[in-house]
């Protein structure tokens, strides 16, 4: 199949008026992993996004590339080692993403004991993690005593600290990583993208199966004809399904997470930290990035608008609480400079119970009309997932369509991300952009990969790209051309938010930035200062509902970063 750029009005025109083999809707990791698996097996495949890509769950989750101990303690093994073969798959498949991160758990106890059952249960996690694919990363969980653990988090209460494990996952840019799965599918595999378009109905044949989709794109209403739908759309899918059952599900029980960003020098973690929360069953991460360190998840039931889930006052408290549990160093909300909150999909029970309880495991049905929905999973397992929804298409959709193609099975497994290649030799292809300092080498390598190569171009020939768009931050103004050009960012809320990740790291100073934002898509996308400026203060009462909602005071890093 002819790769087609990734460009939006070309996508537009291309869903006008071509024929295909699947549309998936929802522009996540898991649409994004679906239309790479489907346009990988040679289907002609395309994918819409109401809004924007990772807009949803996809941008909000821990950044983590995990087997998930706590559900090797649930008894779901399975899932432990289907997610721990798939992050190794990660590893390998999109290096200049993916990274290899050391975790601690430290081990609090009593007159220096820890007790018995504890000890038990957390040496027998480590093992069982290591045994069910944590080797996979060729490292041994190890245990360390307290002045080990004290060498990694100084910050932790030493009165109380006994000893700690130090074990290995991962992590990962969640929005990066969509946007390379959708840029590999359309650049190297033909698919069509297209963000702001909106599923508005499905259009049936006369025995009842679908054979179109209903959109509106740009104000304008128009029928995208294909053999298949998919709908990966989380934890709007039930909305999705509405459209092919005439009623509306009650399939999906979302679960707020939220998360919180604070000056590193507060907690001083020289690794990842997973620390108990008190007086609950859970624990949460606590991840270093640069100069700040991020906290989080909770895991709570959610029953607000699914468009505007918000950190609360409560949300902010349970996470701060938790941290000062662990943390010597009083960590208050003068310190918060960035939030987030996202909401998991998750497959409802036939019991009641914690969302933290519920499993994590994916599902996929398909409805007599034809639609394919999945559901559940988690980040790490998106490939899997998506290998099996393509199967249920090819097998029971496509098998008795006319005119569908013969395809055979999955081909991600060893399917290498864009960007992956030549992100190695970036350091060495330095010699060429003399413009380009070392440390934005390095930057951009971890964010674009080989790709960077684009970026450091534009900057030898414009030095002034290289400044920095966000005080305090990395981000750069070649990254803000780059993503109009080549990443179909639309406003000021998709450069800040999603391309780059300013506004969860910075909340405020990314909304500082969102007029010197808006001035240079302006030149990109043919915006008027009127339109410029609508985008910059769209942005800007965007962060001042988030604030509001969490109760937080403006804050900037110079006034908590090194302080």
């Amino acid at each position: 199949m002819t790769p087609r750029p990734f460009v939006r009005s070309v996508s537009i025109d291309s869903l006008r008026r071509e024929t295909y083999d699947v549309v998936v809707v929802g522009g996540g990791i898991t649409g994004a992993g679906v239309v790479l698996d489907a346009a990988a097996r040679g289907l002609r495949a395309a994918l819409i996004e109401r809004d924007d890509f990772s807009s949803g769950t996809s941008s909000k989750s821990s950044k983590l590339v995990h087997g998930g101990l706590r559900y090797l303690q649930q008894g779901e093994i399975g899932l432990v080692y289907e997610a721990l073969a798939e992050r190794q798959r990660l590893l390998d498949n999109a290096p200049h993403l993916v990274r290899p991160l050391p975790f601690l758990i430290p081990m609090f106890g009593k007159d220096g004991v820890v007790p018995a059952k504890i000890a038990r249960l957390v040496g027998g996690a480590m093992w069982g993690y290591d045994l069910t694919g944590g080797l996979r990363i060729g490292r041994r969980h190890r245990r360390l005593n307290r002045e080990q653990a004290l060498e990694l988090m100084p910050t932790l209460p030493a009165e109380r600290l006994v000893s700690a494990y130090l074990y290995w996952d991962a992590a990962a840019d969640d929005s990066r990583l969509v946007l390379a799965l959708l840029r590999t599918a359309a650049l190297e595999h033909g698919a069509t993208i297209a963000n702001a378009v909106s599923a508005t109905g499905l259009r049936k044949d006369d025995a009842g199966r679908i054979d179109g989709i209903e959109v509106e794109a740009d104000g304008e209403p128009f029928t995208i004809a294909t053999r298949s739908v998919v709908n990966a759309a989380g934890v709007w899918a039930d909305d999705v399904r509405a459209f092919d059952e005439g009623t509306h599900p009650d399939s999906i029980r979302p679960a707020k997470g939220i998360h919180i960003t604070v000056p590193w020098h507060k907690v001083r973690n020289e690794v990842a930290a997973v620390i108990p929360v008190p007086k609950d069953r859970r624990s949460v991460f606590v991840v270093r990035q640069g100069d700040l360190t991020y906290v989080g998840t909770t895991d709570t039931d959610y029953d607000g608008p699914v468009d505007d889930p918000q950190c609360t006052p409560d949300d902010v408290d349970y996470l701060l609480d938790a941290l000062n549990a662990s943390c010597t160093t009083d960590v208050t909300h003068d310190d918060i400079v960035g939030t987030w909150a996202g909401l998991r999909p998750l497959v409802k029970a036939a019991a009641s119970g914690r969302t933290a309880d519920l499993s994590r495991k994916h599902k996929v049905v398909r409805s007599d009309g034809d639609l394919v929905t999945i559901t559940g999973g988690k980040l790490t397992t998106y490939r899997e997932m998506a290998a099996d929804t393509v199967d249920e298409v090819v097998g029971n959709v496509l098998a008795h369509r006319q005119g569908a193609p013969e395809v055979g099975r999955s081909t991600t497994k060893k399917l290498r991300l864009r960007g992956a290649l030549g992100h190695d030799t970036l350091r060495s292809a330095r010699a060429a952009y003399p413009a380009v300092p070392e440390d934005l080498v390095e930057h951009l390598g971890g964010r674009y990969g080989g790709e960077a190569r684009v970026l450091m171009a534009a900057i030898q020939s414009d030095p002034s790209l290289a400044e920095p768009i966000v005080a305090g931050l990395s981000y750069t103004r070649a990254e803000v051309v780059f993503a109009a050009r080549h990443e179909m960012a639309r406003s000021v809320a998709d450069v800040l938010s999603r391309r780059t990740r300013a506004q969860i790291y910075a909340r405020d100073d990314s909304g500082d930035a969102a007029d010197e934002v808006a001035s240079l898509l302006a030149e990109e996308l043919g915006w008027d200062a009127e339109q410029a400026a609508a985008s910059a203060q769209q942005y800007r009462d965007e962060l001042a509902h988030e604030r509001a909602s969490a109760g937080l005071p403006e804050t900037h890093l110079e006034q908590v970063v090194g302080s």
